[in-house]
């Protein structure tokens, strides 16, 4: 038996459960593009809060970012300071009213609705997610961003001299929320 009729449900499910979410989005005053600005930068470790990867995350253009990081700064939900790594790019920063606005996200209120669920085997359904993810990003091409620990380049503190870890790839210390947080830069180990 094909598992492709179910399939084809779920990810209409999906797709309906996103149209619901996204329409909630914009009675807040921000694009669905802004609002996915805002949560990245909120997950992303400080190496990971730049415009060019906020695009790589997105899979958008740099010039769509662009737009959206303006309006956000227009907003006071952003800002943008200069690099300490690389002089000619920016690093990008939650504001007070930034975290106040996702104390709002529409998002969590799905979380609500998928927490509320019957269905006792929400691991199994994040698994799925997760690895349908993994597919769609192999597929497209994209960059996996997934969390600092579960990276190859992750040095736990035994093997480090400084802070909390260390990142091999850029040679630089990590805090405890740098390790929890998603990387641009993240390969599998």
């Amino acid at each position: 038996m094909s598992k492709m009729p179910l399939a084809i449900e779920a990810a209409q499910l999906i797709d309906r459960l996103d149209r619901f979410t996204r329409s909630d989005e914009v009675r807040h005053g921000l694009s669905p593009a802004q609002w996915e600005a805002l949560r990245y930068l909120s997950r992303a470790n400080r190496f990971s809060r730049t415009p060019a990867a906020l695009a790589d995350y997105l899979g958008t253009t740099r010039g769509t970012v662009s737009q959206s990081l303006i309006s956000l700064e227009e907003k006071g939900h952003i800002a943008r300071t200069q690099s300490s790594r690389d002089k000619r790019s920016v690093d990008l920063s939650l504001t007070s009213q930034g975290h106040a606005a996702l104390a709002e996200d529409p998002l969590v209120r799905l979380a609500a609705d998928i927490a509320a669920s019957r269905s006792a085997d929400l691991a199994s359904v994040v698994t799925l997610l997760r690895d349908a993810l993994v597919r769609a990003v192999a597929r497209n091409g994209a960059k996996p961003f997934g969390v600092c620990r579960t990276c190859r380049h992750f040095e736990a503190t035994s093997r480090s001299q400084c802070g909390y870890a260390r990142c091999a790839l850029l040679g630089e210390p990590l805090s405890k929320d740098d390790s929890l947080a998603i990387c641009a830069e993240q390969e599998l180990a």
